[in-house]
């Protein structure tokens, strides 16, 4: 079909029609194309916040709220409810939909809250998990298992701001599907949590971090869908077809069929044959994209901040040779290609006000143009040789590696470009590259949970997108503060204090405001960006066909 499809469509070309206009309702698909790649269903470890699963499965595995086209938190009521029962401490009734039940057929309880809470709480050091912003603040989940119902009790003075971002889409996995994997019952997962059974909650987060992974050979039965769709196949190319969740109990997709695609070097290819209907890319990823009469394009700013992450080990991790890389790096000139202004901030890098002002005012000019000779100075003129890596194809990430190179050789400072196919957070962990360009938490996409203060945790001690390693007990407790703080002259007073202790350690260094890219063919409808590392997938199921 795919093929009968792109040989008309290329006919429609030759005959000047437009191409999305056949295209879009040919199969009766719509084809959707994404920033990273599609290597886990559980996009709560640290390379699946990265990858582009966030994208893809906002509307297969839902939760009590999800993030608008505005990035804002909108209750899904389809799946539950949450009331606010404490103040002080902040206590939390959540209630699951009596008709809540996977595509499996099992239902969805409080178990998969308890296994959230406990994958993503630091407790239990052997989940890979991306963050414990927000849940680490979490002193119980109360629940009975097998039960809808559960009371979530905040540590004394640990009242969350931003609560409404915990439990959401896709943080909920099937707690019934690591049970049954590893002969536990059906409450064994639960009850070996909360009764600290500490072999079985390893033998619990060795399962959590792999057992999710996706390939053409994995096993469909392993991916239960909690949403309008669920996962019927993954191709040999790495895309994943959904299908309506026939067990979805809200209101149906208007589009009965996605497939999710990750992008690759042929995205021109495919829009010009029609094969494309969306896509949603970090603008400049694909080049220049010269688009067919039959589509629209959106671009709008993301929540996530492009930066260079510097690892942890090897020369990185020295910091006069980051700070060396940091002065020679144009980063005015890398943003004014990209046509957007340089970003200052670190922990609340988005706001356009004098929040971010108050953290990047202080020292931040030092890092404008380039400084040759404080490169020098900071490497006391010894040489460098530093391999800067991000997943390709991307020509604007290859442009900006290009202009560190030009800018920073006169400093003594080699650069290497090492991007590759697979270049990611792991990249970083496993060494084979000493610079990672990305966004928050190192994704190809925005990265951004929606919130500056629960994003700020990627340089928290010991969460695990803080790629770089970074340690500092001071801004520990600044971005603790940050979350429970809901007064803007308290966070631009830590904030202010923030900013000259980043720009003196420089763990990260802040480019631009990632820009994304949203591409529509012109039958498809109901289609919108979003600044969140969700994108265009958070209203999937609302999409239509003309």
């Amino acid at each position: 079909m795919r093929g009968t499809r792109r040989a008309a469509t290329a006919l429609a070309l030759t005959a000047g029609l437009v191409v999305a206009g056949c295209s879009a309702g040919s199969d009766g698909v719509i084809d959707y194309a994404v920033d990273g790649t599609l290597t886990s269903y559980n996009t709560n470890t640290v390379s699946g916040a990265a990858s582009g699963g966030p994208q893809a499965f906002a509307r297969v595995l839902t939760g009590f709220t999800y993030r608008g086209p505005d990035g804002q938190t909108v209750s899904d009521r389809d799946y539950g409810t949450v009331a606010v029962v404490g103040r002080a401490p902040l206590i939390l009734d959540y209630e699951i939909n009596s008709a809540a039940v996977y595509s499996d057929g099992k239902p969805i309880t409080c178990d998969d809250m308890v296994l959230t809470w406990a994958a993503q709480s630091g407790r239990f050091p052997l989940f890979n998990a991306a963050s414990t912003a927000g849940y680490r603040d979490i002193a119980t989940v109360d629940c009975v298992p097998g039960q809808k119902k559960a009371r979530v009790t905040f540590n004394p003075d640990r009242g969350i701001v931003d609560y409404g971002s915990l439990f959401g889409a896709t943080a909920l996995l099937p707690a019934h599907v690591l049970g049954d994997q590893l002969g536990l019952g059906e409450a064994g997962v639960t009850r070996a949590i909360q009764n600290q059974d500490l072999p079985a909650v390893d033998r619990i987060a060795a399962a959590w971090n792999a057992s999710w992974n996706l390939g053409p050979d994995t096993d469909i039965k392993l991916l239960p869908s909690s949403g309008p769709y669920k996962v019927e196949s993954i191709t040999d190319q790495g895309a994943v077809v959904l299908t309506a969740n026939d067990k979805w109990w809200g209101a149906k997709p208007v589009t009965p069929r996605v497939t999710v695609w990750p992008r690759g070097a042929d995205i021109q290819d495919r829009i010009n044959d029609g094969t494309f209907d969306i896509v949603d890319i970090a603008a400049g990823s694909s080049g220049i994209i010269n688009l067919p009469a039959g589509y629209t394009r959106t671009d709008t700013p993301s929540a996530g901040i492009e930066q260079l992450i510097f690892s942890a080990q090897g020369l990185m991790a020295a910091p006069p040779n980051r700070r060396a890389l940091a002065l020679c790096t144009p980063r005015e000139n890398i943003a004014r290609n990209a046509q957007v202004p340089v970003a200052n901030a670190r922990l609340n890098p988005t706001a356009e006000d004098a929040l971010s002002a108050a953290e990047s005012a202080v020292a931040a000019g030092q890092f404008v143009a380039p400084d040759i000779e404080g490169a020098r100075v900071a490497l006391n003129n010894q040489p460098l040789t530093v391999r800067i890596g991000y997943q390709s194809p991307n020509p604007r990430l290859a442009a900006t590696v290009g202009a560190i190179a030009q800018a920073c050789g006169p400093a003594g400072i080699t650069v290497t470009d090492a991007a590759g196919a697979g270049v990611g957070p792991q990249s970083l962990l496993d060494n084979s590259v000493d610079v990672l360009i990305g966004s928050t938490g190192g994704a190809v996409g925005s990265g951004s949970t929606g919130s500056s203060s629960l994003d700020a945790y990627d340089l928290h001690t010991g969460n695990g997108n803080n790629l770089s390693g970074y340690s500092n007990e001071r801004i520990d407790g600044i971005i603790d503060a940050l979350v429970v703080t809901a007064d803007p002259k308290e966070q631009s007073r830590l904030l202010g204090e923030s900013g000259p202790i980043l720009w003196a350690d420089v763990p990260t260094l802040p480019l631009y405001r990632q820009q994304r890219t949203l591409l529509t063919a012109k039958s498809v409808g109901a289609v919108s960006s979003n600044p969140t590392r969700w994108g265009a997938g958070w209203n999937m199921d609302r999409w239509t066909l003309s």
